[in-house]
């Protein structure tokens, strides 16, 4: 995904959450089943956007991610909250609710 694509995806209204993996990834495998519940859950509310670190290392890079999985949360193009690492659904909530909220 280039640059701008991305920019473009994470500049809009709507909040996005960024679930950075790679396939290899086994902590990633764990995390996909919470991430795919908070998409529906919130779906219409918040994008959800899984990217492959091996296939879009510039876009990683830029957002320095290091470790994976890395869950970042865009609200008007600004990064407002991170994750590394498996994360419990609920934690992701809360940072999804305190974003819709404000």
């Amino acid at each position: 995904m280039p640059r701008a694509a991305f920019s473009d995806l994470i500049n809009g209204d709507k909040p996005v959450l960024v679930d950075f993996y790679a396939d290899w990834c086994q902590p990633c495998h764990i995390l996909t089943p919470i991430v795919a519940r908070i998409a529906k859950a919130y779906e219409g509310r918040v994008k959800v956007v899984k990217v492959n670190v091996d296939k879009n290392q510039k876009v990683a890079q830029q957002y320095g991610v290091r470790g994976i999985p890395t869950l970042i949360l865009f609200h008007k193009g600004q990064p407002v909250w991170r994750q590394v690492g498996v994360v419990p659904e609920n934690v992701i909530q809360a940072a999804l609710d305190r974003v819709l909220s404000s």
